[in-house]
């Protein structure tokens, strides 16, 4: 049985930071509550919160105004369009599936053309590694960030580095919302993907990946469905 992680009490409280600024509608701009009323809120000491404060400061998520107070920053290197204050993650997911949809199959086959012998391992290694995890019943979201990440990488485009952290942010909302119930497709479709790069053929990468995303917006449509008869 995998043991849980015990996450420390600060990054408890800088999620419940996060949360609270998403469910109180707020805005890049907009200022904190004091340090006495975000404990009593969430329930922790001070010290958690300045903890917690001083790790979402270095996320770049919030700026300290010595004698102004704490206020809402524009983002982090890994979430640059700040998606992480949407609060409606099954429209965010669909939206982001769309940007995917643009994007990731040309990706794939610039990597088929491109990859080096050495991304190929790479790419191997970490489809394998997701197969492993998705076989165990584990939890693959961050393997399967690093599998999409490799494939960008391989792509030799310099801009798909920035466009990355998108595409790792629609991998882990769409598993959070779909709460991870693709498994089988997404062994398939990750090995279809591999055996195309592999093979230099960037027509067939393409087509995979698309397939791979198809078979996403398939499962999400499902639960966009199912929120719209349970409204």
């Amino acid at each position: 049985m995998k043991e849980e992680t015990i996450k420390p009490l600060g990054e408890i409280a800088s999620e419940k930071i996060i949360k609270l600024i998403v469910d109180d509608n707020l805005r890049i701009g907009d200022k904190l509550p004091n340090e006495y009323e975000l404990a009593d809120k969430l329930g922790v000491g001070r010290s958690t919160i300045r903890e917690a404060i001083k790790a979402l400061v270095s996320r770049n998520i919030l700026e300290i105004k010595r004698g102004s107070g704490t206020f809402i920053k524009c983002g982090v290197a890994d979430d640059p369009l700040g998606l992480i204050f949407v609060k409606d993650k099954l429209k965010l997911a669909v939206d982001l599936l769309e940007i995917r949809f643009m994007i990731e199959p040309k990706i794939a086959s610039l990597a088929a053309q491109n990859a080096t012998q050495e991304d190929i391992e790479e790419i191997s290694k970490l489809c394998d590694e997701v197969e492993e995890l998705i076989l165990k019943g584990m939890p693959h979201m961050e393997k399967d960030i690093e599998f999409h990440t490799a494939i960008a990488r391989s792509s030799k485009n310099l801009v798909t580095t920035n466009l990355v952290p998108i595409i790792n942010k629609s991998i882990s909302v769409f598993i959070d919302v779909t709460n991870t119930q693709l498994k089988n497709e997404t062994i398939e479709t990750h090995r279809d993907i591999l055996n195309a790069i592999k093979s230099k053929n960037a027509n067939e990468a393409h087509d995979a990946m698309l397939l791979h995303l198809v078979h996403n917006r398939r499962n999400i449509n499902k639960v966009v469905q199912e929120n719209e008869l349970n409204k």
